[in-house]
């Protein structure tokens, strides 16, 4: 439900300073804030006519639009009152008091055009408020809309026939009402009584003729019925005595005219019921926002020395409902994006998917917000824009995939490029446990969920960059392996040599051992041979000498018995024979000591 605004008093719309119409912006910023439909009233007519009381009627107050009591125009440019339709739910009623016209001191109608004009184009219905009866003098101060034509043109591009042109003004003028105060006549018309309508139907009357004076006449009624196919009369009589008239918006009705009254309820129940949502060519409704861009065009028109232009109007209207439209449809776009999409989506059709969907939608809150898209301009800037985000989505999907997956294979890979800093793998087989971690690792890569569409470009280009981490494992595997190899044999050669020296050594113990024993056997046996030779050789030498004392004593017996003479020589031959046995003993013990 679109808020409702309910100003507490009239503001300023239009100022009308110094024979210049300006906007006021105070005025614009509470129109953009109209959201609802609006219907318009606007009242025109003399100065000192009372309008404003009719427009304090109409807003429900007593007073609000000042209503002077002196014969100077209070009410300056052009005066707006936002209130809530009493009768149009979700409706707001937006009245616009104008300057009376034919103020003396502006010393020119040119203004009064301009406003007048001003009051036909923004209305929905036209309220002209005339003192006394419908004669010749009024429908003369109802001059300004014969300049109609003049002031307000309904194409950019009017053809050469001028008439054909006003023609169209009907599409998007006001109803007309044209409301008579201080009625002094009785409403009749050749002896019968006639309603109000019946009054001004007769009076619109042309004259049968073609006279200077006839087509005078026949002007401004031929106008009202062309511009205003729908019309409407009120008649209102004198509402209190000419003396409390300055006072007339302090009295209660009960202080008032009960005709005056009743005629005024008349009149308000009409306007209430009757007057229609303000709109365009195309049955554009229009509202606060669309009102104010309204305003600007005119007025802007007007300021350049242009004639307002009602085709220009709405297609600058269009430009910026078309504008507001294409915003609104991307704001939707980017809501419903942003609550669907989750970066990065695990496949490009998924995204592509969810993209098509909020292109949909968005193209149907603008179709709901746009008109007059002349030959689809906005449509297409809109397509050319949801593209574009289509695409951002797409990159930034990429993105969020590769930051993801980077993310991962840095907390998934980042222990096994410790372990290879650490050189774990640069052993003989390494290069199998490596790739065995590898695929492990790969595979939980690929279990994490959400990874996107650079799932595997990623993982293939890390694996790519580590490639020559794994043939520098792969080379150091194959010459650690070549080496184990050769050490091994070297290491089965020297155990085979160590067991060769060992068993050398165990033989070399054991000649050793057996040298040894063999040594000390050879040594007992030396002992005992020389022991034994000892004992042979004292029992021989003994025996030797026993016999040889024996032989020589019986020798020397002999001798000494045969040849006592010959002592000298026996005892040399002794002596010979004693060198003889101390030379053989010397050689005995010489054999012996060299045995």
């Amino acid at each position: 439900m679109a808020p409702e605004i309910n100003l507490p008093g009239p503001v300023s719309l239009i100022d009308n300073t110094k024979g210049q119409l300006v906007v006021n912006p105070e005025a614009l910023k509470i129109l953009s804030a109209i959201t609802q439909p609006v219907v318009v009233v606007a009242i025109v007519g003399l100065y000192r006519t009372g309008k404003s009381y009719l427009m304090n009627k109409l807003a429900g107050k007593k007073n609000g639009f000042s209503l002077g009591s002196t014969v100077r125009s209070h009410t300056k440019g052009i005066w707006m009152w936002c209130v809530p339709h009493p009768k149009k739910p979700e409706h707001t009623l937006v009245l616009l008091d104008t300057e009376g016209l034919g103020d003396i001191e502006k010393g020119d109608n040119e203004n009064d055009s301009w406003i007048f004009a001003l009051a036909v184009l923004l209305s929905s219905t036209f309220v002209y408020n005339s003192m006394g009866t419908i004669n010749q003098q009024a429908m003369d101060q109802l001059h300004y809309v014969t300049e109609l034509t003049h002031r307000i043109r309904s194409k950019s591009s009017p053809d050469e026939n001028e008439n054909e042109d006003s023609a169209d003004f009907v599409s998007f003028f006001p109803d007309f009402v044209w409301t008579l105060r201080d009625f002094s006549l009785d409403l009749e018309a050749d002896g019968q009584p006639i309603t109000a309508d019946e009054y001004l139907t007769y009076s619109l009357k042309l004259k049968q003729g073609t006279s200077e004076k006839d087509k005078n006449f026949n002007l401004p009624r031929l106008c009202i019925r062309k511009f205003f196919p729908k019309k409407k009369c009120f008649v209102f009589d004198h509402p209190v005595h000419c003396k409390k008239l300055a006072q007339l918006e302090k009295l209660h009705d009960e202080e008032l005219d009960p005709e005056f009254v009743q005629q005024v309820a008349d009149f308000c129940s009409y306007i209430f019921s009757n007057s229609k949502t303000k709109t365009l060519s195309g049955g554009i409704k229009v509202n606060g926002p669309r009102l104010e861009s309204l305003v600007l065009t005119y007025i802007d028109a007007i300021s350049s020395g242009d004639l307002p232009c009602m085709e220009n109007a709405i297609l600058a209207l269009a430009q910026i409902e078309n504008s507001v439209a294409v915003q609104k449809a991307i704001a939707h776009y980017d809501q419903q994006m942003g609550q669907k999409v989750q970066l990065p989506t695990e496949t490009l059709q998924e995204l592509l998917d969810m993209h098509r969907v909020s292109e949909r939608e968005a193209t149907e809150v603008f179709m709901k917000n746009s008109f007059k898209d002349v030959d689809h301009l906005f449509q297409k800037k809109l397509a050319v824009q949801l593209v574009k985000k289509r695409d951002d989505f797409c990159k930034q999907n990429q993105e969020a995939s590769s930051d993801r997956c980077s993310a991962l294979l840095q907390d998934i890979f980042s222990p096994l490029e410790e372990e290879v800093k650490m050189g774990i793998y640069s052993k003989p087989g390494g290069y199998c446990l490596f790739i065995q971690k590898l695929q492990d690792l790969k595979k939980k890569y690929h279990e994490e969920p959400r990874k996107g569409i650079q799932a595997e470009e990623i993982l293939q280009t890390y694996l790519k960059s580590k490639e020559s981490v794994t043939d520098a494992i792969l080379q150091t595997d194959k010459i650690l392996t070549k080496k184990e190899k050769e050490i091994e044999v070297e290491h089965a050669k020297a155990e085979s040599a160590q067991a060769s020296a060992k068993m050398v050594e165990e033989m070399q113990i054991k000649y050793q051992q057996m040298m040894e024993e063999k040594e000390k056997s050879y040594q007992e046996h030396v002992k005992q041979l020389t022991e034994k030779i000892e004992r042979e050789r004292a029992q021989l030498l003994e025996e030797q000498e026993r016999t040889l004392t024996s032989k020589l004593q019986e020798q020397a017996r002999l001798l000494k018995e045969r040849c006592q003479g010959e002592s000298t020589q026996l005892q040399n031959e002794i002596q010979k024979l004693q060198k003889t046995l101390e030379k053989k003993t010397k050689r005995y013990m010489s054999h012996k000591l060299k045995i």
